[in-house]
């Protein structure tokens, strides 16, 4: 008799753990998906993203819309190859014999790439922040401000482990 209560007892256990198991969240990288949400925002939509309050003239929003698909153009391929290098990272560090010499020129080869890509932004934020009026070059600073140190759109994308860290607290 308590045989058969231990395996209806496992029984249930067994249920309710898969049961909580199954209820998690099923999103795998929610920062992605950010991005990806803000990727939209700086497409010269005025009300959200780094538009927002910077009352742009349609010139400037046309301007802005052209350089940043021009970016996304010129960015995209350099992703896809630090996407391909970091999955050959991967492989690199998971062979039964890891070759540290090669890891480390595949490690070069991931921040070059990254670096590529930094410069090409910073270029485009430059060249879009010289488009703005001293006034909309205030507020843009202030917005890109803001984000940098947690409390933009990027800043959501922050977790604190501590909340005494956390700047708006």
């Amino acid at each position: 008799m308590n045989s058969m209560k231990a395996k209806i007892l496992s029984l249930v256990l067994l249920l309710s753990l898969s049961a909580a198991l199954m209820a998690q969240s099923t999103e795998v990288n929610p920062k992605k998906e950010f991005r990806g949400h803000q990727r939209e925002n700086f497409q010269g939509d005025e009300s959200v993203g780094f538009g927002h309050g910077l009352n742009l003239t349609d010139a400037q929003k046309e301007a802005f819309k052209q350089s940043m698909m021009a970016m996304h153009k010129q960015i995209k391929p350099i992703r896809n190859e630090l996407g391909e290098a970091m999955a050959h990272q991967k492989t690199l560090m998971g062979a039964e014999n890891p070759d540290l010499a090669a890891i480390n020129s595949n490690i070069d080869k991931i921040g070059a790439l990254r670096i590529e890509i930094a410069k090409i932004q910073i270029k485009n934020r430059l060249d879009m922040r010289a488009q703005l009026t001293d006034e909309q070059r205030q507020k843009f600073d202030l917005f890109k401000d803001k984000m940098k140190h947690g409390q933009g759109q990027r800043g959501m994308q922050h977790k604190w482990d501590n909340k005494a860290e956390r700047p708006d607290m």
